[in-house]
């Protein structure tokens, strides 16, 4: 267990009374101090973490943050809020990297084999892109404490067998593990959102369950097989892959691709694999 770090109470809610939430940025911001509390209880920073906050917006994770042993960094798009940001802390107290999330080379921006902590509320309107493009990353990322939308998160956290399960189940159980840790009300922003948001913490594998050169296929497989939830294996992957391949893959070619689990995808791609090989070299 981390050792807890004093802090300064009670926790102070950054404002900023002249800047307005932007609709293109996605923003709605923190402003419940027993939420940001537990977030940062739940990250924990000791002196030896390197944090990158994505989207710290009004700086009230920032600041508890900017407050413990930790080095912070953050990344933010909206110049305004960038502005306000270097006001606020010194470059001493953060690192501030304003450009586009989606656009930063995260491991370009860290020293050789540093690892750094992922933490923020991510933008809703970009959150499934934002959390592949962090995924990227993976091996310089120690863990990820991230706000999205609840829906986001149960679809994220799902296992084979239950209506959330899909698509972004699979592809994030490659990379990371997932344990949800609270759910917050829309109340807890301003502006308010429409939906429920939940908090993530993503630890990164070891090692990645789909090698980087079996990706591309793999990927292909999913989208293909989900796309068309509601058909058996047999009609989606028939033009491929007979039954008895599929049989092989420790599936049966009727079941539907809810409840394949992840292992079995796998599995399936790696014949998909060799089927197409088989047929390149038929033709060759």
């Amino acid at each position: 267990m981390r050792p807890a770090w004093p802090r300064v109470r009670p926790l102070k809610v950054l404002t900023s009374r002249g800047h307005q939430p932007r609709k293109r940025f996605g923003q709605h911001f923190l402003h419940d101090a027993h939420v940001i509390a537990r977030i940062i209880d739940a990250v924990n920073p000791s002196a030896d973490d390197h944090i990158v906050e994505i989207g710290p917006g009004r700086g009230v994770l920032t600041a508890p943050l900017v407050e413990s042993p930790a080095r912070i960094s953050a990344i933010e798009i909206d110049r305004d809020l960038a502005a306000l940001l270097r006001e606020r802390f010194s470059a001493s107290e953060l690192h501030l990297i304003e450009r586009d999330i989606l656009r930063v080379d995260l491991a370009a921006e860290l020293s050789a084999d540093e690892r750094v902590r992922i933490v923020g509320n991510l933008p809703y309107n970009i959150s499934t892109p934002l959390i592949f493009h962090l995924f990227k990353f993976a091996p310089r990322i120690i863990d990820m404490h991230i706000m999205v939308q609840k829906e986001v998160a149960d679809r994220m956290a799902a296992p084979a067998g239950i209506r959330d399960y899909g698509r972004l189940s699979v592809m994030t159980a490659v990379d990371v593990t997932v344990t949800r840790l609270f759910d917050v009300a829309p109340d807890s922003f301003r502006p308010p959102p429409k939906v429920q948001s939940s908090v993530l913490r993503l630890l990164p594998r070891a090692e990645p369950l789909v090698a980087p050169a079996n990706r591309p296929v793999f990927a292909e497989l999913v989208q293909m097989c989900f796309s068309q939830r509601r058909k058996m294996l047999r009609r989606t992957l028939g033009k491929w892959l007979s039954d008895d391949v599929i049989r092989a893959c420790g599936l049966e070619p009727d079941m539907r691709p809810e409840l394949v689990p992840v292992e079995a995808f796998i599995a399936l791609a790696r014949a998909l694999q060799d089927a197409r090989k088989l047929t390149h070299s038929t033709c060759g």
